[in-house]
């Protein structure tokens, strides 16, 4: 049999969708689980865009677009990155793709060269898919740890240590998955001071959960002087709009437009032609679905953060954005004789019918900061009310 290339073999993956494999499992052979594990909305693609869809199919929108989408989407689009951002954004500085996720791998191609020695310096705990496509990419992941007592940002001395001659990529994740965390204007206006003085580094902004803010405006680093050139925004419909099946993302960078159509032309020729148009009505049609979305989620947020932290042993800070939260586990853990996050996710899960997932899953544990697991709280009030219980409950049962 011949061999698999090194890069595939190193390759990681979504441990979130290795859960849900578990999980599904389960639920065959007739378990009970109730699962907090994937991040993406409990709520179906509201009415207006699902019908944008449909007409597409039947006015023939079944062929290929343009590598970097139909003139229509970039411009609407450029407008709603635009708005949130208060920034001028033209639409020939966006490209879309199957999704967000694929800018991540076309950014690193974009300003690293494969076996340089070129350095991405990555936030952990962080999207798995970022250390896997530097690594993948033949770039040097080079993790910049988030801390609990910052609310999960990062100490800027700590970047301004980490960036080197060899530091081409900065990645930013605001809101953040996995602990719900945002970064400041405070923080971003830091972060900026440091990557000026630093000419080769470039900036990646995944800001997917740009509309899931929950205390205060969204702050982006693109607004801060400077930095909007040598910064990539990324992000998408699948969150805000709940579309994460409809896999349309976009990018917009003046500079590396023209080499991200060249990359979607090279791996999908083009993002969906059907799903263009829908996407098209999500981000420029009626916006009352994603608020109410919104509304719930933030709602969701008050109500999960105050039962976790009702449970003997849990410690939950309370997330500024998405739809997750990242709590402390450390002391549930040693009440129980569990020697860990990821023992106590599996025992949650086959003894607790709890399906989350365990900081591991995100990275390295980042040292000092003990044990976490993650809830995504796109689920119902009723799930998570049960979910809970039924946590408490195993605590109560297997406290030592």
């Amino acid at each position: 049999m011949p061999e698999i290339s090194r890069r595939t073999s190193s390759l990681g993956t979504e441990n979130a969708f290795v859960v849900l494999a578990e999980v599904n499992a389960l639920v065959a052979k007739g378990e009970n689980v109730i699962s907090f594990c994937i991040g993406q909305p409990d709520f179906v693609t509201p009415d207006n865009i699902r019908e944008a869809g449909i007409r597409a199919i039947k006015n023939g929108k079944t062929g290929y677009t343009g590598s970097a989408g139909i003139p229509e989407l970039r411009e609407a689009v450029a407008r709603e990155l635009g708005r949130v951002r208060r920034l001028e954004i033209s639409p020939d500085e966006v490209v879309i793709g199957a999704g967000a996720k694929p800018f991540i791998g076309y950014t690193i191609l974009c300003v690293t060269d494969y076996g340089a020695g070129h350095e991405v310096i990555y936030p952990n705990p962080g999207f798995p898919i970022y250390e896997s496509q530097i690594a993948a990419m033949g770039a040097v992941p080079v993790p910049l740890h988030l801390r609990e007592d910052r609310k999960f940002a990062f100490d800027p001395q700590e970047l301004a240590d980490k960036i080197s001659d060899n530091t081409r990529l900065l990645i930013l994740n605001t809101p953040h998955n996995p602990t719900g965390g945002i970064l400041t204007a405070d923080d971003l206006a830091a972060i900026a001071e440091i990557v000026r003085a630093h000419d080769q580094v470039w900036v990646y902004a995944d800001e997917i959960y740009s509309r899931l803010v929950y205390d205060g405006a969204f702050a982006t680093i693109t607004a801060i002087p400077d930095m909007r050139e040598r910064t990539v925004i990324a992000d998408g419909v699948s969150k805000t709009w709940a579309m994460t099946g409809w896999r349309i993302g976009y990018a917009a960078n003046r500079a590396l437009a023209p080499y991200f159509t060249k990359w979607v032309t090279n791996t999908e020729s083009c993002a969906g032609h059907i799903n263009q148009y829908a996407a098209l009505e999500a981000v420029s049609g009626p916006q009352v679905d994603a608020e109410k979305m919104r509304h719930v989620f933030a709602r969701r947020r008050q109500k999960i953060v105050a039962l976790l932290n009702d449970v003997p042993g849990f410690h939950c800070l309370m997330p500024g954005g998405a739809f997750y939260v990242w709590p402390n586990v450390t002391e549930a853990c040693q009440m129980t004789g569990i020697e860990n996050s990821e023992e106590l996710r599996k025992r949650l899960l086959y003894d607790a019918g709890v399906a989350v997932l365990a900081d591991i899953h995100f990275g390295q544990r980042v040292p000092g900061e003990g044990q976490h697991i993650r809830f995504s709280y796109a689920a119902s009030d009723e799930e998570i009310e049960r979910g809970v219980e039924r946590i408490a409950d195993f605590m109560r049962k297997n406290r030592r």
